[in-house]
Formats: structure tokens, C-alpha cells, sequence
């Protein structure tokens, strides 16, 4: 089946809970693993002063209710449900940009043809066995924290010493990130029902067929250069490997998360992506 072919037309359309704002082309964005839609907050207000914007929770996080019984909580299953959800929606091949996780499907939404731009932040699927094991641990060990020390660790990440400490692996500046926005995010990666099943989904996911995308989605990838998480150094080089006809930008003193970092830098970039100069 080719890739232009092969969207999910027997998946039923999922429940996605998001944010629209703006007007004009569509532009859906895409969260990461344990976040929501207000991590794109720093750049929206930019973005929509050109696209209709949607910034959307991914089904089993935030406010999105999860994907449906039997159906595995892998990146290609979230592709399947978000091209489900254009359609139902009747968005006809929005741009889409994605962080980390949701970068990793945005590339898979390009892989299916629904999209009329794909734009890839830190997206997950470059990495070495080692490193996979390594973003997994670390994502465990923030969702996997015992309950009686989360009220010690909210309060501690509302200061700018504490954000400093406990977020540099997701932020490059991360004493940028408002307290009201790290204790959120906090908060609801402990409440999603897919982050734990859908880390173990990284087990069997590695970026492949770079060259199966359709040529004619224009493509983006992004990589903050304090990333530490998904490291710049070696994951930025194997996507340059993997996809040269992309559009590869580095985003300087950026981190895994870049919008607080320099919001005006990122929303150039995903302005660019989706054919704005």
C-alpha cells in the first residue's frame, strides 16, 4: 500500500480536546509525551495572527480522553488517530508541527499524505538504542514519582531555583517557564492514563523510510541545541542522515522544549515550515 493510500478510513474519529485560535490555513500542533497544549502557549498568539490554530491534548492526555481499548498506545496508532480526526473534522491536509513525541507524528502523518506541511521539534525516533532507554528512564522517573512527594516537588518546581534544577533536561532556560505552567504540566503528566503505556510504545519505534515520504509535503525539522533529553548532537544528525530533503534548523540555547526558550525563534520557524516568511 503506498503512503499516500494508507490512511486509517475504518478508525473511528477519537475524542481530541484543544485549543483553536486565529485564522486562515489550519495549523494543528502537537504535544510530546505527559504534556498538553498549553506548552505551545508561548507561540500561539504569533502563529495566529496567520493560521487557524489548533493545539490539541493527544488522546490520553490533559483534557483528550485515550485511545480506544485494544488499540496500542504506539506513535503510528496516534497518527492513524489524529488523520482520523482531520477528517472528521473536515480539515483537509492542515500543516501540522509536533514536539518530541508528537514530532515523531507529524513525520508519520507526512508518511500518510494528510498534511500539507510536516514540521518535526526534537522528534522522537533518532535514537540509538542507549538513548532510548535513557529518555525513557527519565520520563519514568518524572510520571513514576510517589504521590506522597508531589506536593514537595510542585512547590519546589514553582521556584526558579527549582525549575533550574529538576526541568534543564526539557527546558534550555527552564527559570523561563511561568510556576503556574511547570506545576500544570506536573500535574498532568501524573494524571495521563497513556504515559506509561505509551513509553513502552518507544520500545518498537525507530524513524524509518525517509524516502517514502510523499515529495510533495514539504518538511521540517528542528532541533534545540541544549536539547538533552533527545541529545542535539547525535539525534539532529541521524535526522539530517534520514531525511535529507528536509529542512533542517538548529535552534540555538533551545532545550527538548523550546517555546518558553525563545518564543519569537520557534514561531519564526514554524511560520517558515508551513510556507510563511
Amino acid at each position: 500500500m503506498s503512503p499516500r493510500t494508507s490512511t486509517p478510513s475504518a478508525v473511528a474519529a477519537p475524542v481530541i480536546h484543544h485549543h483553536r485560535e486565529g485564522g486562515g490555513e489550519p495549523l494543528v500542533l502537537i504535544h510530546g509525551i505527559g504534556h498538553h497544549w498549553q506548552a505551545w502557549s508561548p507561540v500561539i498568539p504569533e502563529l495566529a495572527r496567520e493560521f487557524d490554530v489548533l493545539a490539541c491534548d493527544s488522546p490520553g492526555f490533559a483534557g483528550s480522553p485515550a485511545l480506544p481499548e485494544g488499540v496500542p498506545a504506539t506513535i503510528p496508532s496516534y497518527a492513524d488517530a489524529f488523520a482520523a480526526w482531520f477528517a472528521d473534522r473536515g480539515l483537509d491536509r492542515p500543516h501540522v508541527a509536533g514536539n518530541s513525541m508528537g514530532g515523531a507524528i507529524a513525520l508519520e502523518l507526512a508518511r500518510r499524505g494528510v498534511v500539507r506541511s510536516a514540521h518535526a521539534i526534537s522528534p522522537a525516533g533518532f535514537w540509538s538504542p542507549g538513548e532510548r532507554r535513557y529518555a525513557q528512564a527519565t520520563l519514568a522517573l518524572l510520571a513514576g514519582l510517589p504521590a506522597v512527594s508531589r506536593p514537595a516537588v510542585t512547590r519546589l518546581i514553582r521556584t526558579a531555583a527549582g525549575r533550574t534544577a529538576l526541568a534543564a533536561s526539557l527546558y534550555g532556560r527552564p527559570w523561563q517557564v511561568p510556576a503556574d505552567e511547570a506545576a500544570a504540566t506536573l500535574r498532568d503528566a501524573w494524571a495521563a492514563p497513556a504515559f506509561h503505556v505509551a513509553l513502552r510504545g518507544f520500545d518498537d519505534y525507530d524513524f524509518a523510510g525517509g524516502d517514502e515520504l510523499p515529495g510533495d509535503v514539504p518538511l521540517t525539522v528542528s532541533w534545540g541545541s541544549r536539547d538533552l533529553l533527545l541529545p542535539y548532537r547525535t539525534q539532529s544528525a541521524r535526522a539530517r542522515s534520514t531525511l535529507p530533503q528536509a529542512r533542517h534548523v538548529t535552534l540555538p540555547g533551545c532545550g527538548h522544549v523550546p517555546f518558553t526558550d525563545d518564543p519569537g525563534l520557534c514561531a519564526a520557524v514554524i511560520r517558515r515550515a508551513a510556507g510563511r516568511r
